[in-house]
């Protein structure tokens, strides 16, 4: 179908954000698509596989993010933020900030020379693999990264930072298509559109945050503890083991996947059920299992909630793999003797045990994205009591009467299956709204 209407605007380019995109250009609708950081895919970008059936993430990700990079009625800004939206009768004029890239999209063509010459190669925290790998000042954050084109880290450029690099950067003496400007500026955008859709996401839960962590779990103190998005990079084959899970540069033969940390829990602020938890640890267990022999995979829970379509079968399948169950609530992990033991409460029995193991997985839930509150505040939308955005309870992708929409788990916690549909629906409502309720 063909039609001819106002742009749309879709903040957030994770899989919900991807698929209304998509599903609005399809249709014929321009689309202004932002997003935050360098490249686009959300956390489904930092996942090795998907639950239940164990598809690789990337394979099934990265045809949607060339699609939507190369759609010609979508234009993909990234480093961008929606700072400002303002009604004019029907539409709205947005005002959107970009943040510079320090390299010329047209120009670059992703040879990797400017990355291997940076004076920092191999000595930047990489975000993307959560601090568990090095990276330079200048790159894509992982290999399949959509734009593909490269871009300026300021946080550790030593140009962006001091002024210099050296007798000069290396990077632009490395560049042969002359890509890499360091005097690009931040720009203001204003825009109309017809129709407003969030999807920005979530982020994790930081179990040694100072105001609502968990010390007592060890978390950044204890090297054999990790998170679960963390366990994801360790088994991803772009990740910084090459898929091998590692810990202290050994496999681990006794892994605990711990659940329900920071959620189902006010005293860290969340009550709620972060929804995914049980599947990835449960999915996890199983990766551990096929990877690493004689493994010992231990899941302590709280209830096992796995309510999608073959999840529960997915949840015998790894029990009969070797995975083990144990209702309990762990009281804290510690190191005794260079063992990592964590102290647990089995709520069957109600006994306190010890259970040593190799590493330890918290399955850190799900939050509201940063800069939620903000955001909210500059569309005019008002969030829930937890800090994700506040939806329709009869239609959470109906829209909040204004033409504005929400998608994804940017409205609470959602798998990805439910974030794909919430995208649909909620490209679909934009459409019906942008056309004057006509979008047969």
């Amino acid at each position: 179908m063909s039609v001819s209407a106002p742009w749309a605007l879709v903040v957030g380019a994770g899989v919900a954000g991807i698929q209304a995109a998509l599903d609005l250009a399809d249709a014929g609708t321009m689309v202004y698509l932002l997003e935050r950081g360098d490249s686009i895919g959300g956390r489904m970008a930092q996942t090795d596989k998907t639950f239940p059936t164990l598809d690789c993430s990337s394979c099934t990700l990265t045809p949607r993010t060339v699609e939507v990079e190369a759609h010609p009625n979508v234009h993909l800004i990234t480093r961008a933020e929606l700072t400002g939206l303002t009604r004019r009768g029907s539409t709205f004029e947005a005002e959107i900030s970009v943040r510079p890239r320090f390299v010329d999209m047209e120009r670059c063509v992703s040879c990797g020379r400017c990355s291997e010459a940076c004076r920092l190669a191999g000595k930047v925290v990489s975000e993307f693999d959560l601090g568990l790998g090095r990276v330079s000042a200048i790159g894509v954050p992982f290999p399949q990264a959509v734009p593909s084109t490269y871009a300026v880290d300021p946080a550790h450029c030593l140009m962006l930072r001091f002024g210099k690099c050296g007798k000069g950067p290396k990077c632009v003496e490395a560049c042969d298509v002359d890509a890499i400007s360091f005097e690009e500026e931040e720009r203001v955008l204003r825009v109309e559109v017809g129709a407003v859709i969030l999807a920005t996401g979530y982020d994790l839960y930081d179990p040694a945050d100072t105001a609502v962590g968990r010390p007592e779990l060890g978390y950044r103190e204890l090297p054999r503890v990790i998170t679960n998005l963390e366990f994801e990079r360790l088994s991803s084959a772009s990740g910084p083991t090459q898929g091998k899970i590692l810990v202290e540069g050994r496999e681990p033969k006794r892994i605990i996947f711990i659940q329900c940390i920071g959620s189902r829990d006010r005293t860290t602020g969340a009550a709620y059920c972060s929804r995914v938890c049980c599947m990835v640890s449960l999915k996890q267990a199983v990766l551990s299992l096929e990877k690493i022999e004689s493994v010992e995979a231990t899941i302590l829970y709280m209830d096992i909630r796995a309510f999608g379509k073959g999840y529960e079968e997915f949840m015998e399948r790894a029990q009969r793999l070797g995975a083990t169950l144990r209702r309990g609530a762990p009281s804290e992990i510690f190191e005794r003797e260079e063992e990592v033991i964590v102290r647990v409460e089995d709520t069957l029995l109600g006994a306190t045990e010890e259970l040593m193991a190799d590493l330890v997985v918290l399955a850190a839930g799900l939050r509201p994205g940063k800069g939620s509150e903000e955001l909210a505040l500059t569309v005019g939308i008002s969030t829930e009591e937890d800090g994700f955005f506040k939806t329709p309870k009869r239609d959470p992708a109906g829209g909040l009467g204004d033409g504005i929409f929400i998608a994804g788990a940017c409205g609470g916690p959602v798998d990805i299956p439910d974030a794909v549909a919430s995208g649909s629906a909620a490209a679909g409502a934009a459409l019906e709204f942008i056309l004057g309720g006509d979008a047969e």
